[in-house]
């Protein structure tokens, strides 16, 4: 959700470096890209798969090729830290009720139309520099152990692109025995995926809608390469998995492409994978768009439950009753949410009480609340 813009960086006892308003200078070399004649690079940290020429820019905006080099410009630019509860990102599965500190750099790799989070995620794009201050890994993860938070998230703008950073302090992270999430487009290669394998425990994957048109004219992107994205990590990591949909009212809520959406979670993932459906508020250049209406995300939730998806939510909608956790096989009430605050929580050994079947994503860190 979005973080709070005032404060760019709230100093949650780090040692920060205003950089402000700027081009930042290439002082981090970039991960995953390899070199071309005529000192041109190519980029393959997510699926533009960008050619870019020396002194050029790839379509993230923060990464530059100097003299055949490619730099990470937004490695010394964090523009937004909080403390939050893990089920804002929304992760429901993965360590229910704990703190995660987040964090983001300015900057995506997408052009999404109705963005939430424009302010940062277009900064770069819109003003031609970056803002942020420069925070060391190890400050970061000090700060989050600290504030007694059991992860860090990358989160509000896309992580892939600042995968550098990231990746510091993701690894730093672990050995202090922190986890680390991402809540991410999607759209990274799986190289990318790989690369991360070794520090990252969660990812929620937006998933955007179920046809290349939408992606193309709203996101300029495409769909499949997020499809791709979701089939290996589900299939071929052990990182855990969850999907979120913003429902924007007729641009992808009909029947057939929520039906489209609920069956590729359910046959081509896995029933256990958990659906986000989230309520729509406009914003950035949708500003004369509707919410999305309660009736439409209800809509959603019955398809999804008809697909054989054993864990759907309604986010964004307070009062819905649609944001507890209820044993798939009797119905029993796990886990009582109210807006992102736990209530009830009634998982004995990541099983239900009831019946004794296992909840997906629980295991991963059993606890007590």
């Amino acid at each position: 959700m979005r973080p709070a813009y005032g404060a760019v960086l709230m100093n949650y006892g780090l040692s920060i470096e205003e950089t402000g308003f700027m081009m930042s200078q290439p002082t981090q070399e970039a991960v995953l890209w390899e070199p071309r004649e005529d000192r041109a690079v190519h980029c393959y940290l997510c699926n533009h798969h960008c050619r870019i020429k020396d002194g050029g820019l790839g379509i993230c905006q923060v990464r530059r090729n100097e003299g055949g080099t490619l730099f990470s410009l937004s490695y010394h630019s964090v523009c937004s830290t909080a403390i939050d509860p893990i089920e804002k990102k929304p992760l429901f599965h993965f360590q229910p009720g704990r703190r995660s500190f987040s964090m983001a750099t300015p900057g995506c790799n997408f052009r999404c139309d109705f963005c939430q989070n424009w302010q940062i995620s277009q900064y770069p794009r819109m003003h031609d520099g970056l803002m942020g201050q420069s925070c060391r890994p190890e400050e970061i993860v000090a700060a989050a152990v600290q504030h007694r938070c059991r992860s860090i998230a990358y989160t509000y703008t896309e992580p892939t692109i600042f995968m550098e950073l990231a990746g510091a302090c993701g690894r730093l992270a672990r050995k202090k025995g922190l986890t680390n999430v991402f809540v991410s487009n999607g759209y990274m290669t799986t190289e990318a995926i790989d690369y991360a394998r070794d520090f990252l425990d969660g990812i929620n994957v937006d998933l955007k809608a179920f046809t290349d048109d939408f992606y193309r004219r709203r996101c300029q992107a495409r769909l499949e390469p997020v499809l791709e994205t979701l089939r290996y990590l589900v299939h071929q990591t052990n990182i855990w998995v969850e999907v979120t949909t913003l429902v924007v009212p007729d641009l992808n809520d009909s029947d057939e492409e929520l039906q489209q959406i609920a069956r590729f979670l359910a046959e081509e993932l896995a029933p256990h994978v958990p659906w986000h459906i989230s309520r729509y508020h406009p914003d950035f250049e949708r500003t004369g768009d509707r919410p999305t209406p309660s009736d439409t995300l209800e809509k959603a939730y019955q398809i999804g439950r008809e697909a054989g998806l054993r864990y759907v939510y309604v986010g964004n909608l307070p009062g819905s009753g649609r944001e507890s956790t209820y044993c798939h096989e009797c119905g029993h009430l796990l886990v009582e949410r109210i807006g992102y605050q736990i209530g009830q929580y009634n998982i004995l050994n990541s099983a239900c009480p009831g019946c004794g079947t296992a909840v997906a994503g629980f295991e991963l860190d059993p606890v007590t609340i």
